[in-house]
């Protein structure tokens, strides 16, 4: 029982270091991790496009009941904001072209959506749970990180003030 419990202590170690190790890049502080996914229509975007303006970036997936619920806030924020300079950035995390674009057409979304298919995007930016959004300056210097849904888009505005001067 001993030898079990050391084992179980040495793996849960383990974990707990690569994990520590893996979350390089994805903290406030930091530069955020470029990356290069296929939008709706099968254009690459990569974040580097975005150097020079503020951007955030929300993960989310459409079996997921908090992002349902904060998406219509997203919208309004993309409406009113977009002109001001901010970019949005939908990141489905793991779901099929033809699911995000379902979920996006038939809440009439327009902000722009990009498929992390695989996951990797998501890994790299530390992501385990939804919604997870990331607040990016103009030097692609991450300034904030809400995980869990916005309440409300008064709340999603605050958190654009660290980005948007």
């Amino acid at each position: 029982m001993k030898i079990l419990t050391a084992i179980l202590g040495l793996i849960l170690t383990t974990v707990l270091l690569v994990a520590g190790c893996s979350a390089q890049g994805s903290q406030v502080g930091e530069l955020a991790p470029d990356f290069q996914l296929p939008d709706l229509d099968g254009q690459s975007i990569s974040l580097s496009d975005f150097r020079g303006e503020p951007v955030l970036i929300n993960f989310w997936a459409s079996w997921c009941g908090p992002c349902r619920y904060e998406m219509p806030f997203i919208q309004e924020v993309y409406e009113e904001w977009s002109a001001r300079g901010l970019v949005v950035l939908a990141i489905n995390k793991g779901e099929s072209l033809s699911t995000a674009k379902d979920f996006i057409q038939s809440g009439n979304y327009s902000f722009p959506v990009l498929l992390d298919i695989n996951q990797y995007v998501a890994l790299e930016y530390n992501v385990w749970g939804l919604p997870t959004t990331f607040f990016i300056d103009k030097e692609g210097m991450i300034q904030a990180i809400k995980v869990g849904p916005f309440l409300s888009k008064a709340e999603i505005e605050m958190r654009l003030s660290e980005i948007i001067p």
